[in-house]
């Protein structure tokens, strides 16, 4: 067996030297991720969620910070050479620490919970919002792997593209058609689950209008990395043309479209339906049509697979 060459000392400081440069390099690279969105709400519950980030941030921070001092402060106050630092080998025990050390921690302990506790019953998603206004009703449906959005009032439907009108909330009844997965808006805020045989309720508002972007935040086989739609928040009198352009157009979506529409693929062109069985939803919810096959266990099954294809 060769003998492996040994590392002289200038390899290893290089070594450390391109390993802190990477370090420092790892936030700027990871402010590329799209961040921006959570940072940046354009809605009344984002901009709470941010607030309930930012807050419980600083609270840590706020024991984060003193601690890494202290470590710096005691690594340069008891230094070997230093002749001014007390030596006690034989300390046991003070009252006085032991407080520091116990309080502070708790003190943080009290005031996160305090803002995780106050924060969930402000932020309940099945709470509406303050509003004059009746909200938009707008039932969603998580599938392998697309979302379809049914407006019962209006009777039309689109599959991964969900439009809404801004400054109006909506409220949305979610359900999954399949296996459980996650409905996320990162610029609007709450995350929340849909699952199969289940009816969850949320409650959101668009203040700007914009297009963003939605998406599954929560793994549910091999399209998943494809499962997401655009949120267009626009104008009232937009979304009330969209609806009319929309309605008696195209296909209707009854029991039959759907168990069409629930078998698995991945959708890259959103789509519209000009009429939509006005119980579909409640059959999904009540398992009258059955869910859909789901994602294929053991091996990846190169039929269903959209990545791969039929062999």
């Amino acid at each position: 067996m060769r003998a492996q060459p040994e590392t002289s000392p200038d390899d290893r400081s290089r070594a450390r030297w391109r390993r802190g440069v990477l370090l420092l390099l790892l936030p700027i690279v990871l402010a590329s991720c799209d961040a921006s969105s959570v940072l940046d709400p354009k809605g009344i519950i984002g901009v709470n969620d941010r607030a309930i980030m930012i807050d419980s941030l600083a609270i840590m921070l706020a024991i984060v910070v003193p601690v890494i001092i202290a470590i710096f402060a005691f690594a340069w106050w008891y230094r070997a050479s230093n002749t001014k630092a007390v030596y006690l080998p034989d300390f046991e025990y003070s009252g006085r620490i032991e407080l520091v050390v116990w309080s502070i921690p708790l003190m943080v302990i009290i005031l996160l919970g305090g803002v995780g506790w106050i924060g969930s019953h402000q932020l309940d998603p099945a709470v509406p919002l303050a509003s004059n206004a009746q909200p938009l009703e707008i039932e969603a449906v998580s599938l392998d792997w697309k979302w379809l959005f049914i407006y019962p009032k209006e009777r039309v439907a689109s599959v991964n593209r969900l439009v809404m009108p801004a400054g109006t909330q909506v409220h949305f009844s979610l359900t999954s058609g399949s296996v459980m997965t996650a409905f996320f808006i990162p610029e609007l805020g709450s995350m929340i689950y849909t699952m199969n045989g289940m009816r969850t309720q949320l409650y959101l508002r668009a203040d700007e209008a914009g297009s963003y972007r939605g998406e599954a935040s929560h793994f549910s086989g091999d399209g998943f990395p494809d499962m997401h739609f655009v949120v267009d928040a626009v104008p009232a009198d937009q979304f009330t043309a969209w609806v009319d352009a929309t309605r008696n157009r195209g296909a209707t979506l009854d029991a039959a479209g759907y168990g069409k529409l629930e078998q698995q693929s991945v959708v890259t062109d959103p789509f519209t339906y000009g009429a939509v069985d006005p119980m579909l939803f409640a059959e999904i919810v009540t398992q009258k049509l059955p869910p859909g096959p789901g994602p294929s266990t053991g091996r990846p099954n190169p039929e269903t697979s959209p990545r791969t294809g039929a062999p």
